[in-house]
């Protein structure tokens, strides 16, 4: 039998600690995407962060599906190459929610490093003043 928080339908546990992390997490990158934006820079990174997002939500969804079916799976690397190009909020959001991709510690080593990488540039960009958007 399964445990209550793998049953379908059951409700998200530590929902306010976990959306506090996620609202934490996104606020340098939709600061930063926001200050290109107003600053005229560019639209690039905000755009990417929604779309990305969305696609890696879609595929999370999709491969828990093929999971289930025992079908053909998206390849790991696949899903963090999304996340890589900003996808990893959507990423964050499915693996909650759909409760997919939350054991298995190497990739989650990977998902977190690709976090990092994104908390790393915007720290960048927002207080060492880098401009290589302007590239």
């Amino acid at each position: 039998m399964p445990k209550v928080s793998e049953q379908p339908g059951a409700p998200i546990r530590h929902l306010k600690l976990k959306l506090l992390v996620l609202a934490l997490l996104c606020a340098m990158p939709l600061g930063g995407s926001l200050s290109v934006l107003l600053t005229g820079i560019t639209r690039v990174p905000l755009l990417a962060y929604c779309v990305a997002s969305v696609v890696a939500f879609v595929l999370y969804a999709y491969d828990k599906q093929c999971a289930k079916s025992g079908r053909w799976r998206i390849p790991e690397k696949a899903l963090h190459s999304v996340e890589l190009l900003g996808g990893w909020p959507g990423a964050l959001v499915a693996q909650q929610v759909l409760r997919h991709k939350t054991r298995k510690v190497s990739y989650l080593v990977w998902f977190w490093l690709i976090v990092a990488v994104h908390q790393a540039v915007w720290i960048d960009v927002l207080f060492l003043k880098v401009t290589f958007l302007n590239l």
